[in-house]
């Protein structure tokens, strides 16, 4: 792949920030048309009661594990070099911060992702719940939260090659693709049940494919870049916060992939709500429904800095790599989503 013109041109910092925007403006704009939510997916999978957003999430999931072994299996892109895999990771911290964050997305009705999703189609409570999420993942980087955040993270740690599931099983490449496979083959049982509609079906697989295509273009632009230039796919934690210093302390970090991603899935959140008439202004129905949005906006920017990853980060770009770390948050997410819909919201239903 030869990418000389864009780096001629943009340099390597503009052309990893275009590619950042890019690529989240198409995430963007398949996201808003598909539904894509982990929340979502996971309720419906605890009550048993639909497989709809199951059908989508399933279907994005399975496309970032098809494609991006896929392009592991050509030689095209080497995950070894992403921070994932090549540093130590910890357990405690992505058990821990995946249950975090699955109790927060569903106190706030929404991952990271699809918060900035609904805040680009004119829900105010997505913003300011964003805006929350962006704070405290930040106070959890460097800031007040910092300590809590690093304590956790050293209880259980591991080394750089035993974060890889696909060495550690000694599947390979070809293992990995044939497993995506599979959950490519339930997502089509479920979404035959649900009758999925045509959006639900193409948007859920460009979700995917963005995560696949960011890992894939990353990658490449890193090996013709005369900087450093990260190897990354999508992901909503870092990029928030890095997005809010940007505003609150220019000019904040150099261009880099991620202050590109931001905006560009507000933009193609955007266009999408525009095209199809859905852009809508919504607020607060009570305080009591706010104090819920602030709290879970806060579980999840905390889980999301100690595991490493949101919704996206480590639960469809990590684990479409294979990290240990990533599938232990994304069993957490789950875990966290279902205990609390039954705790907090079933209680409530009866």
């Amino acid at each position: 792949m030869n990418l000389d013109f864009l780096l001629e041109n943009l340099g390597d910092k503009g052309s990893i920030a275009l590619t950042g925007l890019v690529i989240g403006s198409l995430f963007g704009y398949f996201a808003q048309r598909s539904r894509f939510c982990l929340r979502s997916a996971t309720l419906e999978f605890w009550h048993r009661s639909g497989t709809e957003k199951l059908a989508v999430w399933l279907f994005a999931f399975s496309s970032a594990l098809i494609a991006t072994q896929l392009f592991s299996l050509l030689g095209w892109f080497d995950a070894l070099t992403s921070r994932q895999l090549s540093s130590r990771g910890s357990l405690s911290g992505a058990l821990v911060g995946g249950l975090l964050f699955g109790v927060g997305m569903v106190l706030a009705r929404g991952c990271s992702s699809r918060m900035l999703v609904l805040a680009a189609n004119g829900n105010l409570r997505a913003l300011l719940t964003g805006l929350i999420f962006a704070v405290t993942a930040q106070a959890s980087l460097a800031g007040i939260l910092a300590p809590a955040r690093q304590w956790i993270a050293s209880g259980w740690t591991v080394e750089p090659d035993t974060r890889n599931l696909l060495g550690l099983l000694g599947w390979g490449h070809g293992g990995g693709l044939l497993f995506g496979l599979l959950w490519l083959l339930a997502a089509l049982y479920f979404a035959r049940r649900a009758r999925l509609f045509a959006w639900g079906l193409w948007g859920g697989i460009g979700v995917g494919l963005m995560v696949a295509l960011a890992w894939l273009l990353t990658y490449r632009i890193s090996l013709q870049a005369f900087e450093p230039i990260p190897v990354e796919a999508l992901s909503f934690t870092g990029p928030s916060a890095s997005t809010l210093m940007l505003f609150l302390s220019p000019p904040g970090q150099p261009l880099d992939f991620d202050l590109g991603l931001v905006p560009g899935v507000a933009l193609g959140s955007f266009t999408a709500a525009w095209r199809s008439k859905e852009l809508k202004l919504e607020g607060f129905k009570d305080g009591h429904s706010m104090r819920r949005y602030i709290f879970g906006a806060m579980a999840m920017g905390f889980g999301g800095m100690l595991a490493g990853g949101c919704a996206v980060g480590a639960g469809v770009s990590g684990a479409a790599i294979f990290a240990l770390t990533a599938w232990l948050t994304l069993i957490g997410m789950w875990l966290g989503a279902g205990l609390t819909d039954r705790w907090a919201d079933r209680p409530s239903q009866a």
